[in-house]
């Protein structure tokens, strides 16, 4: 789970129930930035490992994919 949820669920239901201070809501709104940020990068990593695969064997990986994929592993080595 991702740490700042929690506070970002704290902040949502007050401002439900009364509302939020100025600093409340930019807090929010950086939290939900951060929030989006956090999940952008968990889908790019499940991305960076996808091969796919016809019903024939065949890797039929888009290129987009496969490019990024290796330019990925050569930051990783250097």
């Amino acid at each position: 789970m991702i740490p700042i949820l929690g506070r970002i669920n704290e902040l949502a239901k007050k401002e439900r129930e009364v509302g939020l201070t100025n600093s409340e809501r930019v807090e929010q709104q950086v939290l939900r930035e951060d929030y989006l940020r956090e999940i952008r990068g968990q889908v790019l990593k499940s991305f960076q490992g996808l091969t796919i695969v016809d019903p024939e064997g065949n890797d039929v990986t888009p290129e987009k994919v496969r490019t990024h994929q290796i330019n990925e592993a050569r930051k990783r080595l250097h």
